[in-house]
């Protein structure tokens, strides 16, 4: 009897495709997903190369060969021109000024730059904590990428100057083993944080959008999922008998869906403002334009996955599979800035990237209203984009 309940077990689950993309897809999905953002650090790869701005103010021969060792550096990936703001993609390129880097810094474009000002030639390899420092602009949001490329730095400057470097260094006593390169320091730094400065808990928002969004997904897909109750019960064919089609139908469920997530939003903020002191009130034109958005964006995939799924376990399996994924590269369980610059750019492919960044704009950046205008559109791209998946798949009921 026994492995009779076991063979029937095995063959039940040979038929439920979603049970058995449960069991083995998402588990390889998650390891893909952390191995790709942790199993690259330390293997030299270009993964773990840090993006930094360099603005070079001094012109000589001294920083000129800085700026050189530190392209060089497999560590980092060093910008030194760009094209003018709002110039097109085939527009030449211009050195970056301090204030550009500043502004790239605190438009989130990149999270340091370095900048080497005058009389930097004259204070490296000094060794005696005098001269001018080179100053590293960059955002708290991202504490890792600062303290990389400082570090870094300090190894650009030594292998620029390694002659000056081993001359200073001088033959080892008897018995004393060589001091290496990296435990020297010839060069000091200040470090100049270009945006939150007077916000004493500003991420808070960036976590609450986070947990919010995540959350989110899964109650619009429980919302739509009432759609499959009513259609197993038959409460969808007597609705659809009557004067309501489909499109009206579907339109209802969404604005129904879209203002139980504002509600969810606006608690989980109020919640933050009250108990971890966010300042909501002063951000509250911004933070309202992301929320109706992103809750009318999630209100529309739930009613997509609800209307693809032919059972309620079936929607189950498909919004565990596809909110967490979405949750893991969107930035909902740890902060997108910790991932590969391919992977960041992956990430956009789901609308929970889009929101968070609206949100963090909103809060971190202080942004103004024009300025969420890409991620608010993104959002309402998503949204039509669901809303016709909805629709379509939900002829089936219409045919039955």
């Amino acid at each position: 009897m026994i492995p009779t309940l076991i063979r029937s077990s095995w063959t039940h689950l040979s038929r439920d495709r979603v049970a058995q993309v449960m069991t083995f897809v998402l588990p390889i999905v998650f390891f893909s997903i952390f191995a790709t953002i942790f199993g690259g650090r330390g293997n030299g790869s270009s993964f773990n190369r840090v993006p930094v701005v360099v603005v070079d103010e001094s012109h000589t021969d001294r920083s000129r060969a800085l700026v050189k060792a530190l392209e060089a550096d497999s560590g980092l990936r060093v910008v030194t021109a760009l094209a003018p703001k709002g110039a097109a993609k085939a527009a030449a390129t211009e050195a970056i000024s301090r204030t550009r880097a500043e502004a790239l810094v605190k438009e989130g474009e990149y999270s340091v730059a370095l900048v080497l000002p005058a009389g930097i030639d004259t204070s490296l390899s000094r060794f005696d904590g005098k001269g001018v420092r080179i100053t590293v602009l960059h955002d708290p949001a991202d504490p890792v990428a600062a303290k990389m490329a400082a570090g870094l730095l300090q190894r650009a400057t030594l292998q620029a100057l390694r002659s000056e470097a081993d001359e200073f260094r001088g033959a080892p006593a008897p018995g004393q083993a060589t001091p290496s390169l990296d435990d020297m320091m010839p060069v000091r730094t200040e470090e100049v944080a270009v945006v939150g400065q007077k916000k004493d808990n500003g991420m808070v928002a960036f976590y609450a959008a986070g947990i919010a969004v995540m959350f989110l997904m899964f109650s619009a897909s429980a919302g739509g999922g009432v759609l499959l109750e009513e259609a197993e019960s038959g409460t969808l064919e007597r609705v659809l008998s009557t004067r309501l089609g489909m499109t009206q139908l579907l339109t209802a469920k969404w604005l129904y869906i879209t203002s139980r997530c504002i509600l969810q939003i606006i608690v989980m903020f109020v919640w933050a403002m009250l108990v971890f002191k966010l300042d909501l009130m002063s951000h509250l034109p911004g933070f309202l334009v992301m929320t109706v958005t992103t809750a009318a964006c999630t209100a529309a995939f739930g009613l997509a996955l609800a209307t693809a799924a032919r059972s309620r376990e079936q929607l189950q399996g498909l919004t565990n599979m596809i909110v967490l994924s979405l949750s893991a590269i969107g930035g909902s369980m740890f902060p997108r800035f910790l991932m590969s610059e391919s992977l960041q750019k992956f990430s956009l492919v789901g609308f929970n990237a889009w929101a968070l960044d609206g949100y963090l704009k909103v809060f971190w950046r202080e942004s103004t209203l024009a300025g969420l205008l890409p991620q608010v559109g993104a959002l309402v791209g998503f949204t039509v984009l669901f809303l016709l998946l909805a629709r379509r798949f939900a002829k089936r009921w219409e045919v039955a």
